[in-house]
Formats: C-alpha cells, structure tokens, sequence
C-alpha cells in the first residue's frame, strides 16, 4: 500500500502527546539559534537542536487518511511481522513499527471500547520473541464481529504509549485511539473464523490496509 491515501487534503497534523518531548527541543533550538547572532559558537548546539526538531516533526506526524475498505483495517503503519494462530481460535497479525513510520494508531473496526489495560513490562527490540513480555496497553473493542483485542507493545526506544481514548468510548473504524513514540509494535487478535488478508513482510498502512478476507 503506498502513501497515496495520506493527507488528501494537503494538511499534516502533529500526533497528540507529543508536546513533553517536542516543547522543550524546539525551543532550545530557537534560543540557540538566536544566540548565534551574538557568537558563533553557539552553532555547536543550535544545528543539531534544529536537525533533531526537524526529525520529531518528522516522526510524530499525523496525515490524515482516506479509509480503507474492509471488515477489520491495520491499525497501525508498519510491516507485518508474523501471523500466528492462537490456541483460542484468534489469529494474531503482528505490526512491526519502524521509527520512521508513523506512530498514532487507529481503530482496526468500529464499536465500543469495553476496556484499555496498562501491563508492566521490559524494552526488549520488537522484533525480539521476549518483547511479548514488554511494557504493553491492551485494548478490547466490542464490533459487529465480537471482541476485537489489539494490543501496543513499546520497544527498546519506544517507551511511553499514549492512549486517546477510554473505556467505554464509542469509535468509528479507522478513528485515532493512541500514540506509541518512536514507534514499535502493534497485534490486533482477528475473531475465530476470520482469515487474515495479509503476509509477513506486507507493508501496512494504518486505518487503509485491509487485513481480514471478505
């Protein structure tokens, strides 16, 4: 999937959540860079401080998308990871997220959020078998389909997941529920009986990709 589907309109917008970390270099950069007009030296700080605020605003973007078709849709950018089925009937897809994607996730369907958990955890890379064991948020999400469970699983430089919404929120499919920074990975459980519609190594694209077979 290319990202023909983002920001129709031309606009980016920066992901909620970012400001703790945004805020602060931003202005550094300013001041440093106003205080080279008194010396020089002050270019020590002021191109990195301005090359790493150029990077964050880069990194938290937030393109507004045209909707995939589909029962279930990526919630996440990435790649596919793995496909795994589960001993419950569940398929898990797996949605490794690089720091250059973009980071906000979204509702793979529409319904009610019925509960979102914070699970203590490490900061194993993502893509490691241990980071199951990882500093996690797990959403349930009530749909037309039954339970939807998807899971945001912070990394080694991912280290804070933000979520948007609560429990009990009604959402639309492919509507903003949480940000992960720097990215990491995404699972969402596909229901007993719902095949996936995408393979390992398939480029996703959040609130676009469909993964679920018609």
């Amino acid at each position: 999937m290319s990202n023909d589907s983002e920001n129709p309109r031309g606009r980016v917008r920066l992901a909620r959540g970012v400001s703790p970390w945004l805020a602060p270099t931003a202005a550094a950069a300013v001041v440093s860079t106003a205080l080279v007009r008194k010396s020089p030296r002050w270019a020590v700080a002021a191109v990195p401080l301005t090359a790493l605020t150029g990077a964050m605003l880069w990194f938290f973007r937030d393109p507004e998308r045209v909707p995939g078709e589909g029962r279930i849709v990526s919630p996440a950018d990435g790649v596919v990871q793995s496909i795994d089925p589960w001993p419950d009937g569940r398929t898990r897809v797996a949605i490794f997220m690089s720091p250059l994607n973009v980071h906000v996730n979204r509702a793979p369907a529409a319904g009610t959020i019925t509960s979102v958990e914070h699970v203590p955890g490490g900061f194993v890379p993502a893509f490691n078998k241990d980071s199951d064991k990882n500093e996690r948020v797990v959403w349930h999400f009530d749909t037309a389909l039954g339970d939807i469970e998807m899971v945001q699983i912070a990394g080694a430089v991912a280290r804070r997941i933000v979520p948007y919404l609560s429990a009990g929120t009604k959402v639309a499919q492919t509507e903003r529920v949480g940000l992960i920074r720097f990215g990491s990975r995404v699972d969402v459980y596909l229901p007993e009986g719902i095949e996936p519609a995408v393979s390992v190594g398939q480029k996703t694209v959040a609130g676009v990709t469909r993964i679920d077979h018609a």
